[in-house]
């Protein structure tokens, strides 16, 4: 049988008739990466992307405007369409899909050496030898006197061993690997003397323990988590002990009822039964940072001279450079350790090396470090050159803020961070900002917060008591515009 030939109802008709006037109009490709406003793009962003990019823009859009048809929504509802209104789409696409997730930030966390926020600031010096270490091949193990191959480390083991007193150096690319290939070197199959209350985990669950197993050392634990005495290592120390282990305590502190072993006790043991004796010292300040206002922490200097063998300490937290591990004390000890075959895997390039000299030359005028080092600078900033700056920032941060919320100009605490004197705190000045309304006041603040991060320049503060503190160690004289600047924008 053959079919009957379709009719066409009047109401049929007229849905045809319907969906026609809503039919889909979009430009083709070729129309809107020709078109003259689309030139700037190409040259920022190349051809392909652009092209790739706007495809995938009128795919999406047709998708959704036949959706809508579908639905009975007219299709002029989606929006324009015309070649400007995509060209405008398309810029932002790009411009999103092209920004780095590497971003800077304003921190006004109150915490100066910020793990999470990258630690120390590069002073100038660095940041420019940074630059001419990017652009031109350097020597990095070349020796330019002999014309042969040379070691990087000799490139700043001249200037460690003069500002701590120690025999040998090497670096490597942060202290935690600094203490597996010092422990997978020297200890490797044997036993390391630690006392139990020093078994740190650090941010990351860094655990010595766990870094202990993975370099092939056994733990011996002395003592108990508050108190140890020498009699603990003297007893432990046998045929299998390969070193004595004293951890700085990061990021807390043991008070009331303790005991622990210092390094001019336990170094004449450690003598005796011939023991070399490490420490990882962690902040790893070279100065005496009293001299300056601050709080006593122990010294690289000091701890070489109170008898360790080998200190292990960071280049990014006290001593205000680069991320890096470094290894000092005993020549013959180093040796061993840049014989490691791990030593290749955990160097750092020429950026680490092109950073820290420059910083490290900086300490041979301890007098003029509060200026020319940054880290120093910020922790020794005057609470009253904050307290000016949050007077001067309160009107614009109010005025952007609006009858919502109540901002005020207050003293509050800032701390060192990254495990450095973890109980010790600096006065500082900063912007508290609360919710006018009672109710639903950690939504309001949650919601401020998120604006903040939102902004070009991210704002990152921290919330406490019903409050967003913004404290403004760390904001100096060359960020404060930018942060004024768009301060108008939490108004939009």
């Amino acid at each position: 049988m053959s079919a009957k030939p379709e009719t066409t109802s009047p109401a049929r008709a007229e849905a045809h008739a319907s969906m026609a006037a809503g039919a889909i109009h979009l430009p083709a490709v070729h129309l809107i990466l020709s078109d003259a406003a689309c030139a700037p793009l190409i040259a920022e962003y190349g051809r392909v992307q652009t092209l790739e990019a706007a495809r995938v823009l009128l795919a999406e859009l047709r998708s959704v405007m036949l959706a809508r048809r579908r639905d009975g929504v007219p299709v002029a509802a989606t929006g324009d369409t015309g070649i400007p209104a995509l060209l405008a789409m398309l810029s932002e696409r790009l411009r999103d899909a092209n920004r780095s997730p590497l971003r800077p930030v304003f921190n006004l966390t109150g915490t100066v050496l910020h793990t999470n926020l990258g630690r120390a600031l590069l002073p100038d010096s660095a940041v420019q030898a940074v630059a001419e270490a990017l652009r031109w091949p350097m020597n990095l193990e070349w020796d330019i006197d002999t014309g042969k191959r040379g070691d990087r480390d000799n490139l700043i083991e001249d200037l460690l061993l003069e500002l701590t007193g120690a025999e040998a150096a090497t670096i490597v690319n942060n202290n935690a690997a600094a203490v597996l290939l010092m422990l997978n070197t020297l200890a490797q199959g044997k036993e390391v003397i630690v006392s139990r209350g020093e078994l740190v985990e650090i941010g990351g669950a860094f655990r010595i323990p766990d870094i202990m197993t993975r370099a092939g050392a056994v733990l011996r634990e002395v003592g108990s988590t508050n108190r140890t005495h020498l009699k603990d290592y003297a007893e432990a120390a046998g045929p299998q002990t390969a070193l004595m282990m004293k951890v700085h305590c990061s990021n807390y502190a043991i008070t009331g009822f303790t005991k622990s072993v210092e390094l001019p006790e336990l170094a004449p043991l450690s003598k005796q039964h011939h023991i070399p004796l490490t420490v990882d010292l962690g902040s790893g300040t070279l100065v005496d940072l009293e001299q300056y206002g601050l709080p006593h922490e122990t010294t690289v200097r000091e701890t070489i001279e109170g008898g360790a063998d080998l200190v292990t300490f960071s280049g990014d937290k006290l001593l205000g450079g680069p991320q890096c591990g470094i290894i000092v004390g005993r020549a013959d000890l180093i040796a061993q350790i840049k014989k490691n075959p791990l030593k290749r895997a955990l160097r750092v390039g020429k950026l680490t090396l092109a950073a820290l000299e420059p910083v490290l030359a900086l300490y041979r005028a301890p007098d003029l470090l509060p200026e020319r080092l940054t880290t120093l600078k910020l922790l020794t900033r005057p609470a009253a050159a904050m307290r000016e700056l949050a007077q001067a920032l309160l009107p614009p941060l109010q005025a952007a803020l609006g009858a919502g919320y109540e901002v005020g100009a207050e003293p509050m605490m800032s701390q060192i961070g990254s495990g450095a004197l973890p109980v010790d705190q600096l006065p500082s000045h900063g912007l508290v900002i609360r919710a006018a309304a009672t109710g639903r006041v950690s939504n309001a603040l949650g919601l401020l917060e998120q604006r903040l991060r939102a902004l070009p320049l991210p704002v990152i503060g921290r919330v406490a008591q019903d409050a967003l503190w913004l404290d403004l160690r760390c904001l100096d004289d060359h960020q404060r515009q930018r942060f004024a600047d768009q301060l108008a924008l939490l108004a939009v």
